[in-house]
C-alpha cells in the first residue's frame, strides 16, 4: 500500500495520516523528517544537506531524492508508506517514480483532501496558544475556558496573510503534480469539511471511516466506497 498525501496546510493531513500509520502500521514519510534524522545522524546526504539549511537556502532537489530513496528502502516501508509533503513539483513526481522503480514498487493511490481556503483560513487564523499553560485552542471550535484572554497569542504563522501566502503556494506547487497522477488515474479526492474525529462515540469518525474503506479497497484490488464521499477522479 503505497501513498501520497495531499492537503492544504489545516487541512486535517496529519489527523489521518495517524490513523493510517495506526491502522496498517505502514510509516508516513516526510521530507522534513528525513532531512532531520539524516542530519542529526551526519550521514553523508545529510551533511550535504545540512550545508544548504545552514546557509537558508532550499535543499537541491538531487539530495533530497536521494534521502527518499535511502528512507524507501528501509524495512518498515516493505508493507506500504504514505508520502506526506512529497512530492512537491512534477519533477519530484518523476524522480519518485523512478525511484520506486528500481525498488519494484509503484504509487498505488494518492489521497487528495480538500478543503476551500475560505475554511482553512478559519481554522487556521482561529488557533491560539496560552501563554501560562502552553495549552491551544481555537476561538470557535474549542475556546478556553479557564485561560484569561490576554493570556492567549496567535503564531506569527497563523495570521491570514501569512495563511493566505501558504495557500496560495500550495495551490501552485500542488495543481501540476496532481494533474500528473491523475493522468496515471490514481488521484481519490475526498471532501475535507467532514467530521474529522477518529473516535466518536467508540466508533470511527465518518471521515476516519471513509479512508478507511478506500484503504481496504486498495488492499483487496478495488477501490470500495460505502458512504459515496470519495470521488474517483479521470481525465
Amino acid at each position: 500500500m503505497n501513498l501520497v498525501l495531499f492537503g492544504a496546510p489545516g487541512a486535517g493531513k496529519g489527523t489521518q495520516a495517524k490513523f493510517i500509520v495506526d491502522k496498517y502500521g505502514i510509516p508516513q514519510i516526510s521530507t522534513g523528517d528525513i532531512l532531520r534524522v539524516a542530519v542529526a545522524n551526519q550521514t553523508k546526504l545529510g551533511l550535504e544537506a545540512k550545508k544548504f539549511m545552514d546557509a537558508g537556502q532550499l535543499v537541491p532537489d538531487e539530495v533530497v531524492n536521494g534521502l527518499v530513496a535511502e528512507r524507501l528502502a528501509e524495512k518498515d516501508c516493505e508493507k506500504g508508506f504514505i508520502m506526506d509533503g512529497f512530492p512537491r513539483t512534477v519533477v519530484q513526481a518523476k524522480a519518485l517514480d523512478e525511484i520506486l522503480t528500481k525498488l519494484g514498487k509503484q504509487i498505488e493511490k494518492v489521497i487528495a483532501l480538500n478543503v476551500p481556503d475560505a475554511d482553512i483560513i478559519e481554522r487556521i487564523t482561529g488557533r491560539r496558544t496560552s501563554k501560562v499553560t502552553g495549552k491551544i485552542y481555537h476561538i470557535k471550535f474549542n475556546p478556553p475556558v479557564d485561560e484569561k484572554e490576554e493570556d492567549l497569542v496567535q503564531r506569527a504563522d497563523d495570521t491570514e496573510e501569512v495563511v493566505v501566502k501558504r495557500l496560495e503556494t500550495y495551490h501552485n506547487q500542488t495543481a501540476p503534480v496532481l494533474d500528473y497522477y491523475k493522468a496515471q488515474n490514481k488521484v481519490t479526492e475526498i471532501d475535507g469539511t467532514k467530521k474529522l474525529e477518529i473516535i466518536k462515540d467508540g466508533n470511527p469518525g465518518e471521515w476516519t471511516s471513509k479512508i478507511y474503506d478506500l484503504l481496504t479497497g486498495i488492499q483487496l484490488g478495488k477501490v470500495e466506497d460505502k458512504f459515496g464521499w470519495v470521488v474517483k477522479v479521470e481525465e
